[in-house]
């Protein structure tokens, strides 16, 4: 059976487009195909500020793994690209979320989805509504698009002009 995950990247070390490149590559490699992808936004750091600015976008992959295995690739992706994680909201050379699988609601030690934050971060929600504007968050009840208007999260986050 396809399931549809919505995923978040985000990086802010090295070559940040060959590192969002190299991800997506790994993801069809490993996960599944890419249907959707929306355009790349340079995004300031959230947390942790004194930092690189960040590039953030979103995927939607359909996938045949159940969620538990789609994190599995994930943080195996992340570490074969040189993810090393020491502290919560560092730099990284790349980070990848799970932000929605199918409309599940799932709570597990090492695993939450919808993800926590999504409706408190401009940098999810804007690439997010861009290609799933009328998705409803499974659990708030509200589209994306009424996420990304209603969002408290005020810091800058702007399209890269060559996506």
């Amino acid at each position: 059976m396809a399931n549809l995950a919505y995923l978040l990247l985000g990086t802010n070390l090295g070559n940040k487009h060959q590192n969002l490149l190299e991800v997506m590559v790994h993801l069809s490699e490993q996960a599944g195909r890419i249907i959707k992808t929306s355009s790349i936004y340079e995004t300031m750091p959230w947390g942790v500020t004194d930092q690189p600015a960040y590039w953030n976008q979103v995927l939607l992959l359909q996938t045949t793994l159940l969620p538990q295995e789609l994190l599995q690739v994930i943080n195996s992706i992340e570490k074969e690209l040189g993810r090393e994680r020491r502290i919560r909201w560092e730099a990284r050379i790349i980070d990848i979320d799970i932000l929605y699988f199918n409309d599940q609601i799932i709570e597990t030690e090492t695993l939450s989805i919808p993800h926590p934050r999504i409706a408190s971060r401009r940098f999810t929600l804007v690439p997010l509504a861009e290609i799933a504007p009328q998705f409803v968050h499974p659990v708030l009840g509200k589209t994306n698009q009424e996420l990304l208007e209603h969002c408290s999260d005020k810091l800058a986050v702007s399209p890269i002009e060559d996506n």
